[in-house]
């Protein structure tokens, strides 16, 4: 199996656990943990496809993907008490799902011959759109609008590969590379309590 795919088959493993997870402590019912499991895990990929008008969208073309979740959804109820502390072990997975998501993204921006930028935004929606319609759908403010260097993360990352993808550098390196920077941004960031600043609210006179 390729490397590159076993990953983006791990984060949506973990993608779906950590929607699993939000669903079963809003009390929802079964059907609705499986609806947040999912859009969690392949909502940012859907998004692209829609947007750039792929077909077959990520998950359609390849039932591995709804296996993977299914499958998630199941640890999740079943092993509850022990996967919700492992925050360390799902951070790490959170990340490196985002960073190959991203990349993925832009790739697939790139193959249809989009602007760079349009395909760096494709590589962000791509890892971040999942978050934020499970949010949305929880009554949640999205995660990437008040907490953590998440998207911006995503950007570094997508715009190293645009920099350097010119240079005809091995494509598994240059992969290794921006997800590098993504997980090194997202950690340091983590680590280090960092966020982009706020607008006070006195700026508007309130």
């Amino acid at each position: 199996m390729d490397v590159i795919y076993a990953i983006d088959i791990a984060g949506t493993f973990a993608f779906a656990i950590s929607g699993a997870l939000v669903a079963i402590r809003k009390k929802f019912d079964v059907f609705g943990v499986i609806i947040i499991a999912f859009v969690t895990a392949v909502g940012g990929g859907m998004t692209r496809d829609v947007l750039i008008n792929a077909h077959p969208i990520n998950w359609i073309g390849d039932i591995n993907y709804i296996w993977t979740i299914l499958i998630a959804v199941a640890a999740t109820f079943l092993f509850r008490s022990k996967i919700a502390p492992l925050r360390r072990t799902m951070f790490l997975f959170d990340t490196i799902g985002i960073s190959v998501f991203t990349l993925l993204g832009v790739q697939k921006g790139i193959n249809f011959n989009l602007h760079p930028f349009v395909a760096l935004v494709m590589g962000m929606s791509s890892a971040v759109m999942g978050g934020v319609i499970r949010d949305v759908l929880t009554n949640e403010i999205p995660l990437i609008f008040h907490r953590e260097i998440y998207a911006s993360a995503c950007l570094a990352g997508g715009i190293v590969y645009l920099l350097l993808y010119p240079f005809n550098i091995n494509e598994d390196v240059l992969f290794v590379i921006s997800a590098g920077i993504i997980i090194l941004v997202r950690t340091i960031a983590v680590q280090y309590k960092l966020e982009l600043p706020r607008i006070k609210k006195d700026v508007f006179g309130k």
